[in-house]
């Protein structure tokens, strides 16, 4: 099997390297993943006449691994075009997450715009994500329980369904800790008070002072302007725990929703016929 791996949080993240060692379990991996962090631009693209900058990584393992400083899904697209010029990969994989792709969350995400523009080339695509944004989070519970699920998910793959793809999140717990694995819809939810002004000390309490991974973030700020960063309150939108994604992964579960890039809503389509 020829698998494709990227991220969002840039190709030092320790959740990629995780993902990286898992997936060699099944087949051949290349990693093409963003030089910073990417996260929340969801299937942006680096279009336009902006330098993109290209780098192999020999010393990065395990499989054959690169940078490119662009958009999660151009790097999808980017290893689609140089990586698997005569065919494509058989499976994408985004990930692992350092932070909660669950609920709306889901819609921002850029760890899923990598398996969405797998999915939109008509290949299996799946994205990893852990409840927790701090770089030094325990992901043993994901090396060890994913082999299993990713298993599943290719035993089971329904091949009546173009534009499907896997949206995976674990809790941060030790496996000892997580009550099992559980099919789930995407949970309903928005978020408030959005903007912060800028501060090094609240930064630092949510696990986001990474020097290497934030440091594309920093500006030189002009006379008379205010540095702010966006991370928000999310107001819970959905009552129906054993459904919606993010309570049951807020229970103790690994949740596993099935996606697609399709957004048609066929319920009203078919009603308005």
């Amino acid at each position: 099997m020829r698998i494709l791996v990227s991220n969002d949080d840039g190709y030092k993240a320790p959740g990629i390297h995780v993902l990286a060692r898992v997936m060699a379990q099944f087949g051949e991996v290349t990693v093409v993943a963003p030089k910073y962090h990417q996260s929340a631009m969801s299937t942006a693209v680096s279009l336009g006449v902006k330098q993109l900058a290209y780098k192999d990584l020999p010393e990065e393992g395990p499989g054959r691994w690169c940078y490119l400083d662009a958009t999660p899904a151009s790097c999808v697209k980017f290893g689609l075009q140089f990586k698997y010029e005569a065919r494509n990969p058989d499976l994408v994989v985004g990930g692992i997450n350092h932070g909660s792709n669950a609920s709306t969350g889901a819609n921002y995400s850029a760890t899923l715009g990598v398996v969405e523009e797998g999915a939109i080339n008509g290949i299996k695509a799946i994205g990893v994500s852990v409840d927790s944004h701090r770089q030094d989070v325990d992901l043993s519970a994901v090396e060890k329980m994913l082999p299993g699920i990713i298993r599943m998910l290719l035993e089971e793959w329904p091949e009546d369904r173009p534009g499907l793809y896997y949206n995976i999140n674990f809790p941060a717990l030790p496996a000892s800790e997580i009550k099992g694995v559980r099919f789930a819809r995407e949970g309903r939810g928005h978020w408030i008070r959005e903007f912060e002004p800028w501060d090094e000390e609240r930064l630092a309490a949510l696990g986001l002072t990474d020097a290497f991974l934030w440091q594309q973030q920093r500006v030189q700020l002009e006379p008379g302007e205010q540095a702010f960063f966006m991370k928000g309150e999310f107001v819970n939108d959905d009552e129906q725990a054993g459904e919606a994604d993010h309570l049951l992964m807020k229970q103790g579960w690994v949740t596993i929703v099935p996606c697609n890039v399709d957004m048609t809503d066929y319920e009203v389509l078919h009603h308005s016929r």
